[in-house]
């Protein structure tokens, strides 16, 4: 018979009150240890692989996103009724639906034919610094490197890219846990984003281009069509899925690798390790380290009864360290072989939908990085962005290197 979660007897854990990162995450650990599941004090954590896996599998909890209608204080409908349609909050056969349409469109494939532009974008960043021996890598490469991927995936012009850039920006504001203060930001971003891809959906219409719009466009199965109003609710969900993550992705990845200089070595030198580097630097730093669901109904999980409404947030930092998956998680290597896969872009129904488009993105650019900042040390202190920053990561990344 299952147990309430409310009556367990649970470890207590208090990340806020944890300090940096490194103290967070060894609280976590410590309960790890004691039990899979921990107390907070707004709820409950998922501290094992196994069951933040698990929980991300089971559909019967839902996306916390779809649980901002009822947030105190916020009451601005047409906002909330854009937020439940997206594909980040759907659930059930609206969400299967979707996600069974844009499919083909998301695979591993369509994110090769970008790899000479992903290239091409990196070196020409790099270009600009490269001979100072010195950058803010943040501001210099993390930050302008993605949008013009997204602007080339959906075929937007050049033109428009500091356009992209600034929307991303706000409507990212949406993780910032400031919803209420951000909501106007956020809401004309997204209404100025909306508006553009409508009028770029009718240029696709009649001239399709080698882009994913006109990919979207034409995708039918039996008879389904997406609607104009998906095909937006598409490119924002693009957009915030290639942008914000991939910036603060790379830069948490090269402030791990400069503390590891035989690694960053290894990788210049053999840029066939791209894929293992990203998925290793994901693992132990991650820019999305946790996420959370609500039970959409009584639910019986491993003897655990979690009441309808019940929210629950999934570590992914604790996951990505069990002791129980990964043999010495403590240390980064990134030659390490294993099938099991780091949790950083999720799992289950809402695994990250431009999550091969990430990796692409990461594994061109941090060879080149690599080959072209030998010898790559921080220049002073990183400066980390606040903890209740939904995708997280430096703000200002100091390096100095040898000039090339």
């Amino acid at each position: 018979m299952a147990t309430s979660v409310v009556e367990l007897e649970l470890p207590q854990v208090d990340l806020m009150e944890a300090g940096d990162r490194e103290a967070a995450r060894l609280e976590l650990a410590r309960a790890r240890r004691a039990h899979w599941l921990a107390r907070t004090p707004f709820g409950y954590v998922v501290t094992r692989h196994e069951d933040v896996a698990g929980i991300l599998r089971d559909r019967r909890f839902h996306s916390g996103l779809a649980m901002l209608s009822q947030m105190p204080g916020l009451e601005d409908d047409e906002y909330l009724q854009s937020r439940r349609s997206s594909i980040l909050a759907l659930e059930g056969e609206e969400h299967a639906r979707l996600r069974r349409l844009v499919a083909p469109a998301f695979t591993p494939r369509s994110a090769e034919r970008l790899r000479p532009f992903m290239r091409e974008v990196v070196t020409s960043l790099v270009d600009t610094f490269s001979a100072a021996g010195r950058c803010d890598l943040v501001a210099d490469l993390c930050d302008p490197y993605p949008i013009p991927i997204i602007c080339e995936l959906l075929g937007a012009p050049r033109q428009d890219w500091k356009l992209f850039s600034a929307w991303a920006t706000d409507i990212f504001r949406i993780f910032n846990a400031n919803l209420l203060e951000d909501l106007p930001l956020i809401k004309k971003a997204s209404a100025e984003l909306d508006q553009y891809v409508l009028a770029l959906i009718e240029e696709r219409r009649s001239r399709p281009a080698h882009d994913l719009l006109s990919d979207l466009i034409a995708i039918e199965e039996g008879g389904d069509r997406l609607s104009p109003e998906e095909l937006v609710g598409l490119a924002e969900a693009v957009l915030m899925a290639g942008t914000d993550t991939t910036r603060n992705q790379l830069a948490c990845s090269v402030a791990l690798l400069a503390d590891h200089p035989d690694q960053w070595r290894a990788l210049a030198e053999h840029p066939e390790r791209a894929a293992g580097a990203v998925e290793e630097t994901m693992r132990v730093l991650g820019a999305v380290r946790g996420t959370s669901r609500f039970a959409s109904e009584d639910i019986e999980y491993r003897d655990v009864l979690f009441p309808a409404g019940t929210m629950v947030a999934l570590s992914m930092v604790s996951a990505n360290f069990d002791p129980e998956v990964w043999t010495d998680p403590e240390t980064l290597d990134i030659s390490r072989q294993t099938r099991t896969q780091q949790m950083t872009f999720g799992s289950g129904v809402h695994f990250c939908l431009g999550a091969s488009l990430a990796r692409a993105e990461l594994q061109e650019a941090l060879p080149i990085l690599a080959r072209r900042m030998p010898n790559l040390a921080v220049d002073g202190q990183i400066d980390w962005k606040p903890s209740t920053v939904g995708i997280w990561g430096p703000a200002r990344l100091p390096l100095v290197f040898d000039p090339t």
